[in-house]
């Protein structure tokens, strides 16, 4: 009799979770970390999903997230994977780059000198 011991892999059928990679992760924390030094972020928090990958940008801990990065790879042929939703619900903008997708955060940035 021939005994095995139980597969650490997971099953077949089982998708495995959508998550950021590495070269997309340092482009999202270069934008979080000059809003963190302009003093307009404080914390974010990471959900890695079946279909979606969200990087939720948060002023104060407690509080809902002021926007939310999204990557979904189903849009990547439509509208493109990657999302910044704004704090209401509202796609601020969506494309297939992630860089020209940001550029809508770094607006918050700019500011006129008095």
């Amino acid at each position: 009799m021939t005994f095995q011991s139980p597969s650490q892999f997971p099953a077949r059928g089982a998708p495995e979770p959508v998550a950021f990679h590495r070269t997309e992760l340092s482009v999202i924390l270069s934008v979080y970390g000059r809003m963190v030094a302009a003093g307009e972020w404080r914390d974010y928090g990471i959900s890695c999903l079946r279909d979606v990958a969200i990087f939720s940008v948060f002023r104060r801990t407690a509080e809902h997230p002021l926007y939310r990065i999204e990557k979904r790879p189903r849009l990547r042929n439509r509208q493109g994977q990657y999302a910044v939703i704004g704090m209401d619900g509202q796609v601020l903008k969506r494309g297939h780059d992630l860089r020209t997708v940001l550029r809508v955060l770094e607006r918050k940035l700019i500011r006129a000198v008095e």
